[in-house]
């Protein structure tokens, strides 16, 4: 019998075409259904990069405007939901509150067996639309604060910004924000995405494949890094009365430092990307809005001196949570809350591929080689 070519992890095997999302190498770009996310964050909003990836074109103005009424009309956490989260207490992981959500959602939906298209597509933006209450209302009550109810005058990220808060952002802070939400929404196969068609395959429902997809996320090897780059940054310690330059030779050495003790430093390199992570020009932009824009030139110095050390010692460049970990801290989120972040932006990647998968479905059941004992016997003196 000829060894078996096992490859740990799945490592370079393709098990399946999407048309969802590529990296292009020839220019390095992340594509959205063929489009340059860059573009995409720099033109679009959350809401049309749904649509995007669920339908597989921009809405037009007729489109969009259903759309939004659909997703406005469906924002309020439900009570069931917010019976459920009070039930945890208060230290509870952040992404277990966010997949105890998910699960309750869909217990409850009234087309939760139905696997249709159109069933799909309507439960995929459902939870889009709610999904951002949960967040706000798991920071709010950890803060003591009671919920905000969700407000249908306002876009997507500036209602997820004012039931978090409490208060309008100012326009500046909702651009960064929705451009974040862009960035995040999808990355074809990675591990949480792949976990989501898994269980798809089994033609379990959408809410049990992005129950089982948060459960990847949470694990550190796949989800966690903006939240460690801000750990990083509380390590070396913000200063808020500290310049730039300070901040940076502080961070640079606190950077030699833990090169020098192999300490694994999150937020920087990626598998798929070789010359750098596509998006993080745009993050970094946004980051520099914020920066600018609440007068906090020491988180630019940290961010400056563990790129820099970095770079100089390995090569490895910064990828997208490096840049969107200090943007969410500025803007005022619990760094416990940035991976469901996260997830509010990838439910739109997770559940386009659900529906993919649904389309051309063949259950996912690999193989294994048994490197176990012989077969034995049990003694029965």
């Amino acid at each position: 019998m000829a060894e078996a070519d096992i490859r740990k992890g799945l490592a370079g095997v393709v098990v399946d075409t999407t048309a969802i999302s590529k990296v292009n190498p020839e220019t390095n770009s992340l594509l959205y259904r063929g489009y340059p996310v860059q573009e995409l964050a720099a033109h679009r909003q959350i809401e049309d990069v749904a649509q995007l990836l669920w339908t597989g074109e921009l809405p037009d103005a007729a489109q969009r405007h259903t759309a939004d009424a659909f997703e406005r009309a469906h924002r309020a956490l439900p009570a069931a939901v917010i019976a459920a989260v009070d039930l945890l207490p208060p230290t509870a992981h952040p992404m277990d509150v966010a997949r105890t959500a998910v699960s309750v959602l869909g217990a409850a939906h009234p087309l939760a067996g139905d696997s249709s298209r159109e069933a799909e597509l309507e439960k995929a933006a459902a939870l889009f639309a709610v999904f951002p209450a949960v967040v706000a209302y798991d920071q709010r009550r950890r803060r003591g604060q009671e919920l905000v109810e969700p407000r249908d005058d306002l876009g997507y990220a500036a209602n997820f910004l004012w039931m978090t808060f409490g208060e309008e952002a100012p326009a500046e802070v909702v651009r960064a924000f929705d451009v974040s939400m862009v960035l995040y929404a999808e990355h074809s196969f990675n591990a949480s995405t792949f976990t989501a068609r898994v269980i798809t395959s089994t033609l379990a429902d959408l809410h049990s494949a992005v129950t089982g997809a948060i459960g990847a996320l949470k694990g550190p090897l796949h989800g966690g890094a903006n939240e460690a780059v801000m750990h990083t940054f509380e390590e070396i310690g913000i200063r808020q009365d500290e310049s730039a330059e300070d901040a940076t030779a502080r961070a640079k050495a606190w950077m030699e430092d833990a090169l020098a003790a192999r300490k694994k430093v999150m937020g920087f390199g990626h598998r798929v990307y070789k010359n750098g992570d596509s998006r993080v020009p745009t993050m970094k932009a946004a980051l520099d809005a914020m920066i600018e824009y609440y007068g906090r030139g020491e988180i630019l110095g940290l961010y400056r001196g563990l790129e820099t050390a970095m770079e100089e010692a390995k090569g490895i460049k910064p990828n997208l949570d490096y840049p969107a970990g200090p943007v969410y801290h500025l803007m005022g989120f619990d760094t416990g809350m940035f991976t469901p972040l996260f997830i509010a932006a990838r439910i739109t990647g997770w559940t386009a591929h659900i529906m993919e998968q649904r389309a051309a479905n063949s259950l996912i059941r690999p193989l294994s080689v048994y490197d176990g004992p012989d077969e034995r016997h049990v003694d029965a003196s």
